[in-house]
């Protein structure tokens, strides 16, 4: 009596393993029918004239091996045939020579061994099960960001675990400079690479990533996730500054207002969670000249020379605002290459050129705002750039009417003939 329970209460088992591993109700069937298919054509050498029909509500299961029936003696495979007679003991007294007899087998019978190579072989399909449903769910969140609880930390890297208990490796390099983590500590990172070599699913996770500083700014930034203000660009030097690029699509919405929150709430939260990395915010524009400006913020810059086919810009700028515009260490500028794809140089224009220019902003009383700010998107920001840029330039990619470049020059040109 004792032997008849186990096969139920195996199935009842892993039915509950199935339940702790998030393994749904058809493919725990189907891994327990192959299981079961495994063992049995290993005991009749095949499993082709056998049906498995299990029952997961009750927990139970039966297997029926069908045979051919044939002239009593003649015998050749008994996996395979039965004679006459013995069919007909088997309650089938009806049946006759080369029709099929059906049996039922309880597998409890063939005793302790035959259960615990199939509980081997069930625990090995759903382990490969799992691994592979834990392979699957992190490829689809490769540049997501995730949650572990520290588990151990070793020099190079630190272990995760998730929620349901998932590893998660942070290596020291994908970790931001100052990153200290303590035991039972939660971090927050995002799904970097996922390998599945060997069937042995290994998640690498970043706190370096762009897409780290992305998955934060969606989270504090709710016009971010509902799709108003889109992040175009950004560019990180972990654990020392990141500049970031959006632009709104809404013209109500200031999207570096909105980034920056009141008083900077939504910002801050961004910044200690990157260990006080300094973040600049600034309006994505498609004008290339315009878009180095603003990412070379807080410097001014006087005026630009592109090269678009070979993505370099030649900025020049005020004696006093170069070491703005490189920042320290080379900071800014290297960060303001990276948000914009150009190779940046930097110039140091005359003290002496500087001295006699004016920036276009002063002239707002002679000539309207729209037509400075087309000045400006190409580059030109003083009085002197403008003078100094040919005419065809303005008119083209200015986009302005000849008679307007003619006024501005005249107006430009008044001012220093008067001095």
């Amino acid at each position: 009596m004792a032997k008849k329970e186990e096969a139920p209460n195996m199935v009842e088992q892993f039915a509950e393993f199935k339940e702790l591993k998030n393994i749904d109700k058809t493919t725990m069937i189907s891994v327990l029918e192959e299981s079961f298919r495994n063992v049995l054509a290993k005991m009749f050498g095949t499993d082709e004239n056998l049906d498995v029909i299990l029952n997961p509500d009750k927990g139970d299961v039966q297997i029926f091996q069908n045979l051919t029936v044939v002239p009593d003696g003649e015998v050749a495979n008994p996996n395979l045939e039965i004679s006459l007679s013995d069919a007909r003991a088997e309650d089938d007294p009806d049946v006759e020579v080369g029709e099929d007899h059906t049996r039922e087998i309880h597998f409890e019978d063939f005793g302790r061994r035959a259960i615990l190579n199939l509980r081997q072989t069930l625990q090995s399909k759903i382990l490969d099960l799992q691994k592979e449903a834990i392979y699957k769910k992190f490829v689809e969140l490769e540049g997501e960001l995730v949650s572990g609880e520290v588990y151990q930390t070793w020099s190079r890297e630190t272990l995760l675990l998730d929620d349901d208990k998932n590893e998660l490796l942070l290596p020291r390099s994908e970790a931001i400079p100052g990153d200290f983590f303590r035991k039972g500590e939660t971090v927050r990172a995002v799904v970097a690479n996922v390998d599945n070599k060997n069937n042995n699913p290994k998640i690498t996770v970043s706190r370096t990533n762009e897409n780290f500083l992305r998955r934060l700014f969606e989270l504090e930034v709710p016009e971010i996730h509902d799709g108003l203000i889109n992040i175009r660009a950004v560019a990180r030097i972990p654990g020392e500054r990141a500049k970031i690029a959006v632009e709104s699509y809404d013209d109500r919405i200031d999207p570096v207002g909105a980034c920056v929150g009141v008083k900077g709430s939504r910002i801050h939260g961004i910044v200690r969670e990157l260990r006080n990395e300094n973040i600049d915010v600034i309006n994505y524009t498609s004008n290339p000249s315009l878009f180095i400006q603003r990412a070379l913020s807080p410097a001014k810059v006087s005026s630009i020379r592109l090269d678009e086919e070979e993505k370099k810009a030649e900025v020049f700028l005020r004696p006093e605002e170069v070491s703005l515009a490189i920042g320290k260490g080379g900071l800014n500028i290297k960060l303001a290459s990276m948000l914009t794809g150009y190779v940046i140089d930097v110039y140091r224009d005359t003290e002496e050129s500087f001295e006699e220019d004016i920036y276009l902003d002063e002239f707002k009383d002679e000539i309207d705002a729209w037509i400075i700010e087309q000045l400006k998107n190409i580059g030109l920001v003083t009085a002197k750039s403008v003078l100094g840029a040919p005419r065809e330039i303005l008119i083209d990619k200015a986009d302005l009417e000849e008679a307007t470049v003619d006024n501005v020059l005249g107006i430009l040109r008044a001012e220093f003939e008067e001095e």
